[in-house]
């Protein structure tokens, strides 16, 4: 089983955590649209991308950092736009 966290601003959800037995994903919902050059995120659907990390490798947290940091403002924007 698996377990799902999202975050979200106002309704507006914009990132996930899904806990799988041998990895989890930190997820993007408009992930395709992120400025990627660490070149981290992985995926293949029209929208959502998300950074696999397993246990025993150091993730980049810099560059998950600016992937959340850069989702957080995107969905601000499309918030704001309508």
């Amino acid at each position: 089983m698996t377990a799902v966290r999202f975050a979200c601003l106002g309704d507006a959800p914009f990132g996930y955590v899904k806990v799988f037995t041998a990895h989890m994903n930190v997820g993007f919902f408009h992930g395709a649209a992120l400025p990627d050059p660490a070149r981290l995120l992985q995926g293949a659907a029209e929208r959502m991308r998300h950074v696999k990390l397993r246990s025993g490798t150091e993730p980049d947290a810099a560059a998950i950092s600016r992937l959340i940091e850069a989702a957080y403002s995107d969905v601000k924007a499309r918030w704001k736009n309508g």
